[in-house]
């Protein structure tokens, strides 16, 4: 049943054998691990992007067949969103944008803060739900525990500190550094508590788990959701910010011009309503689309199979990194395997900078996985245990432009389509290393692509 599955989900994705250029002249089957930075795309979405595209027109306003058809097609991904996330679709707006950083940055400019509001959000975030909070409001972190997960406790007391200037409270649904999933609807709760509200930044945890919003009166009710599709299989450009129409009404847009009103003279304007008002100029009408295919697809998957398949992953490579004398793990992954985790799993190699690791990994095993702080540098600061001495030294170096070594880590991030044997093979690579470093082996970091070789505009 199992291989069954995973075969069939492997067909789906585009890209699965490509062949990529050792530093020894061989090519061999890519292995991406990196599906926490993007994942490559369903055949479905790629198929329902070329149909659509032979009807392609812009939306709204336009009176010919295509236009009509491509309004009630982006239309209708608005829908489809809402009750995939099971968000009330009467009571809450679906914005189309970029990415989730753009729809954090909407929400933002949405929520009119002052110097006087609290925004409570936590050290394990994603640079974008930090730095978007900090010109517009105070900004105040809920702390991790000694396992690097989020402390509830911390929360709810500065919940309770700063009470009635709480306005929001923004957490990551699933962190992109360790995968660990945070209880969204219990910290629901809790602001709802305290008179506040709550984003999750979906990024992560769209991908891999079932989201239920719930009725905006449920006291679980999640506010307001951001997400992006090029982390769920549709890497056309759209992310997606849902909230309740309440919040984004009666107030100019951030960005404005086309498709933003609905009239305008020399000396006045009226707005359009949301969400067209916060979509300035032609949308993203192809994005949708995909975004709309890679929605039906999942769940014609079923949360369940794709569920179970990544656990099965997950669980299999911590163990086999735990056996690694060599590989130093952070937080609960050190000890055990933990509940609650999404497949993404980041790791160090004794003697070896990350980065270095990444790229041995990639020209000579052809893994793609990713280094550094994952731009979430403050929470890899608490991983790593690194003194604020240290970060000041480093700060003081990257300002005087000196060649620094960043720290960070290694991370792997799995898709539902990768495999035990691929991860057999990544962790055949990591011994390698150890071995010849052994040895007392040179490791050369350096190599060079004709990129133009295998893809040419």
């Amino acid at each position: 049943m199992r291989k069954r599955f995973v075969n069939r989900i492997r067909r789906e994705i585009i890209g699965v054998g490509t062949k990529v250029p050792l530093n020894n002249g061989r090519h061999i089957q890519y292995i991406n691990f990196d599906n926490a930075a993007s994942t490559p795309a369903f055949r479905r979405v790629n198929h329902k992007v070329e149909e659509f595209l032979a009807w392609y027109s812009n939306v709204h306003r336009g009176s010919g067949f295509k236009s009509q058809l491509a309004t009630e097609v982006y239309d209708k991904v608005r829908r489809l969103v809402a009750d995939f996330v099971g968000a009330d679709f009467e009571e809450n707006k679906v914005i189309f944008l970029k990415n989730t950083t753009e729809a954090i940055n909407k929400l933002v400019a949405a929520l009119d803060l002052s110097q006087d509001d609290v925004v409570i959000t936590t050290v394990m975030e994603h640079h974008s739900n930090m730095l978007p909070w900090r010109s517009q409001a105070e900004v105040v972190y809920a702390e991790v525990d000694k396992n690097g997960r989020l402390d509830i406790n911390d929360l709810e007391k500065k919940l309770a500190t700063y009470h009635s200037r709480v306005k929001l409270v923004a957490v990551s649904g699933a962190s992109n550094v360790t995968g660990y999933l945070n209880p969204i609807h219990k910290i629901a709760r809790l602001a709802h508590r305290y008179n506040s509200q709550i984003l999750v930044d979906g990024a992560q945890l769209i991908p891999h788990r079932s989201v239920e919003m719930k009725a905006n009166s449920n006291t679980e009710h999640i506010d307001y959701l951001a997400f992006s599709a090029h982390k769920m299989y549709a890497p056309l450009g759209c992310g997606v910010l849902v909230g309740p129409k309440e919040c984004f009404a009666g107030q100019e847009p951030d960005y404005s011009g086309g498709g933003t009103i609905e009239a305008v003279t020399l000396d006045d304007v009226v707005w359009a309503e949301s969400p067209e008002k916060e979509e300035a100029g032609t949308p993203n009408i192809v994005g949708a689309v995909a975004l709309g295919a890679s929605i039906k697809m999942i769940q014609k998957i079923d949360w369940e199979a794709l569920i179970e398949q990544e656990e099965r992953l997950r669980k299999y490579l911590l163990k086999q990194l735990q056996q690694l004398e060599e590989v130093k793990l952070y937080g609960a992954m050190a000890k055990g395997v933990p509940d609650n985790q999404v497949g993404v799993i980041s790791f160090n190699l004794d003697s070896f900078h990350h980065s270095l690791v990444a790229s041995i990994l990639g020209r000579e095993w052809g893994i793609g996985v990713r280094s550094g702080c994952f731009c979430a540098q403050p929470y890899l600061h608490r991983l790593l245990d690194l003194a604020n001495r240290e970060i000041e030294e480093f700060k003081d170096k990257l300002r005087r432009n000196e060649d620094v070594k960043r720290p960070g880590l290694v991370r792997v991030s799995f898709g539902c389509y990768n495999t035990i044997k691929e991860i057999q093979r990544l962790i055949k690579g990591l011994q390698s290393i150890i071995d010849r470093q052994k040895k007392g082996a040179d490791f050369n970091d350096e190599q060079e692509y004709d990129f133009e070789q295998y893809f040419k505009l």
